[in-house]
């Protein structure tokens, strides 16, 4: 799996190594957020730009220290400072990510900052404003389907007023607001025929009944919470430190006292059957706060080329030449 820390710029690979240990391998992106990833591929939302990771092994190779997927940064698109939250990818292949800053989802645009895909219909300008703190993003077939946000506010950081009540999930073909009695929710996601989401102010998994708007909630986790992913009748859940200010005074503070608790920075799995948390990683230290979490399916131990060491002037690798086609005779 990987995971994102951006109050540090980190993406984090955990796997398995061939000894069977885990195996925890670390590299440095300024303000790494939004994450998307397959066998082959990472896309990472930083601070203004937007990279893509290639894997560079064959199915057979392995590196020196036996990692059966290396990814390497091969390219980074400017975007400016969109404060970039959820990235997918269509089914066309293209590059859709929640543009927090301007309120809206976006395309990446080879002249400009970005191309507007949508925007909700009570934004009523696109202005680097953060007005409803719209940070979530679910797909169906490969379009974006729903999204979440703090609020509906239509003021210049309207959302830091909200945080407690008012959190919504949009959905992105009707403009049609789904439920707006949430707490700061982020990271929905279509599973099973549900939609999932991180109650994040009340600490809570759960799911959001289409219909209804009502909130089912699932299972507590002792912290804020950001980033969800599915495997195998599992839920990946990264939890965050309750940071002073925009963190504070929410439900999530009750919760933790009402169980004699103290908040974690890591991330939980927690069993879908059940509810669970069957496995974790607790981070201590100078890691506060996480932002996304992607289950790699199909890839046991992965390592990365980080963008700070001489290691990226001198990591080459190549295609070979196509053969030419034989004459005919």
């Amino acid at each position: 799996m990987a995971f994102t820390s951006y109050q540090t710029g980190r993406l984090y690979l955990v796997g398995v190594d061939a000894q069977e240990r885990v195996s925890f391998h670390e590299r440095y992106f300024a303000r790494a957020m939004g994450l998307w990833a397959d066998p082959q591929r990472i896309l990472l939302a930083t601070l203004f730009q937007l990279w893509r990771l290639e894997n560079v092994l064959g199915p057979e190779q392995r590196t020196n220290e036996g990692a059966d997927r290396h990814y390497v940064p091969r390219v980074a698109h400017t975007t400016g400072d969109l404060d970039i939250h959820d990235v997918a990818v269509m089914a066309d292949g293209r590059i859709v990510f929640v543009n927090t800053s301007y309120s809206c989802l976006a395309l990446l645009s080879p002249v400009h900052s970005f191309r507007v895909f949508w925007k909700p219909s009570f934004i009523s300008k696109l202005a680097p404003e953060d007005r409803c703190h719209l940070n979530g993003l679910a797909m169906r077939d490969g379009m974006p389907a729903y999204v979440t946000a703090v609020c509906q506010s239509n003021i210049i950081n309207g959302w830091r007023d909200r945080r407690a009540e008012g959190g919504c999930v949009i959905d992105v073909t009707t403009d049609a607001v789904i439920s707006d009695r949430l707490s700061m929710p982020h990271s929905p996601r279509l599973h099973q025929d549900k939609l999932w989401l991180l109650n994040s102010g009340t600490g809570y998994l759960g799911t959001v009944d289409l219909a209804s708007g009502e909130f089912v909630p699932r299972t507590f986790c002792p912290g804020f919470l950001r980033g969800l992913a599915f495997r195998n009748g599992h839920a990946l859940v990264g939890l965050s430190l309750p940071r002073d200010g925009s963190f504070s005074g929410l439900a999530l503070d009750a919760e933790l006292k009402k169980r004699d608790a103290e908040p974690w920075c890591g991330v939980q799995i927690i069993e879908l059957s059940t509810g669970n948390i069957v496995e974790w990683i607790r981070l201590e230290g100078g890691v506060t706060e996480l932002f996304d979490v992607q289950v790699i399916p199909g890839v046991r131990h992965a390592t990365a080329t980080g963008i700070l060491a001489d290691e990226i002037q001198h990591f080459v690798t190549f295609e070979a030449a196509a053969k030419p086609p034989s004459a005919t005779p």
